[in-house]
């Protein structure tokens, strides 16, 4: 029987790619230089196939899941929709809303290809698949900036210690020790990359995922919270608004480094930047190298309309091809969710995370541990820290604590 399914399911898609061209509407938050053009090649497989990708792009991840839940809720459903893997789809599948791709995934063996498996586990829901996981993307990175280090006269680091021993003399030499944008998911990201980073994995699930209060408020989140103290001192004069502004501090030699996801490998892409000429990339902070397995996926909100429908399975069979793939990822920064290609043209940086994912050094992404509610809580909390250099560290992690304490 279940051979049959799959046939059957293997000829309709076919039949998609031979059926009646359609203009599909995609929504996702991929608007910076790097992140347009790795979608872009997205839109230009999808439209090879005869249907059209209409391009729906929303600045902001907050801002654009709020357009996205908005519509989806008020009955005005687009045709895909970026959203990270994770626990942020999970009220409307609950409600109904999104499609169940399970057919498309058997069809197209993701069980055998999706590497590691937590990626697809991430798109399940009661054993049913809802989305297509399309990268790997991991916030663990410190980008340094070779130019402002260089004009300091100072050694560009290999750690997160040396980083912060360096500041004095970036700062002398009118540099911005430590670009940041000033909105609460980049700082609390950069203070979840200090977890990842600066204590044991061991620590960090605790926190996370077992929701252990007495290790947040333990002596090694304490140190964390001090590491975050001083990346505070380090972006006092950090004014940007925006991830890929500061991303272009450390391009220019404005600015030493960034605390950022390997999505702004994308930007020192198309900037021309060589990987370790120009800059460095460090996993782990350069202290504990690992990778978080994070990412993005399409999900596919129910539709009635039966030429869509089959727009839609057309384009979840296609983000997974290994050429789709391989152009997506090389211009994204992310590293592809197939372990079955080639990525030999990837450049220094993507090779260390291919290395580490293949080393197994992995944590899971906080998206798949924390609630959006829990999440919110804890932008609020470092928007709030980094903003108030009179919010001591201590102040902080008993803030942070009562939120892990209502976390579910």
């Amino acid at each position: 029987m279940k051979a049959i399914q799959k046939l059957l399911c293997a000829t309709a898609i076919v039949s998609a790619g031979s059926a009646s061209a359609t203009d599909l509407e995609v929504m996702h938050w991929w608007t910076s230089g790097g992140e347009a053009a790795a979608v872009a090649e997205f839109a230009k497989a999808f439209d090879a196939t005869g249907h059209k990708w209409v391009d729906a792009a929303i600045a902001g991840g907050e801002a654009a899941r709020a357009v996205m839940v908005s519509r989806l809720t008020g009955g005005d459903p687009m045709g895909a929709f970026q959203f990270n893997h994770g626990r942020q789809a999970e009220e409307l599948i609950e409600a109904g809303l999104l499609r169940d791709i399970t057919d498309i995934a058997e069809a197209e063996g993701w069980k055998d290809i999706v590497n590691p498996p937590s990626l697809l586990d991430a798109c399940t829901v009661d054993g049913r698949i809802y989305c297509a996981p399309v990268n790997i993307h991991s916030w663990q990175w410190l980008w340094v900036g070779h130019k402002a280090f260089t004009d300091a006269g100072v050694a560009v680091p290999t750690n997160w210690a040396e980083f912060a021993a360096a500041a004095p003399a970036l700062d002398a030499a009118g540099k911005l020790p430590l670009a940041m944008g000033q909105q609460g998911w980049q700082q609390s990201g950069a203070f979840n990359v200090m977890m990842a980073s600066l204590v044991s994995g061991d620590v960090f699930m605790s926190v996370y995922g077992d929701k252990d209060t007495d290790v947040a408020g333990g002596s090694q989140v304490a140190t964390v919270f001090q590491a975050a103290a001083a990346a505070r001192d380090m972006a006092a004069k950090s004014t940007v608004q925006n991830w890929n502004d500061a991303t272009n501090l450390v391009i220019t030699g404005q600015a030493g480094g960034q605390i950022m996801g390997d999505w702004a490998q994308g930007e020192f892409a198309v900037a021309g930047a060589v990987a370790g000429q120009d800059y460095s990339c460090l996993p782990g902070l350069g202290t504990n190298p690992r990778l978080g397995t994070g990412g993005d996926a399409f999900y596919f909100p129910v539709l009635k309309d039966e030429a869509q429908m089959a727009a839609q399975t057309e384009l979840a069979a296609l983000l997974l091809k290994p050429a789709t793939q391989v152009s997506f990822n090389l211009k994204k920064g992310s590293l592809p969710v197939r372990g079955d290609i080639d990525m030999s043209s990837a450049n220094d940086c993507m090779q260390k995370g291919l290395s580490l994912l293949a080393e197994g050094a992995l944590l899971p992404d906080t998206n798949m541990l924390l609630t959006p509610d829990t999440a919110n809580q804890l932008n609020d909390l470092f928007t709030q820290f980094f903003a108030d250099a009179s919010m001591s560290a201590e102040a902080a992690q008993a803030a942070f604590v009562d939120i892990i304490a209502d976390a579910e």
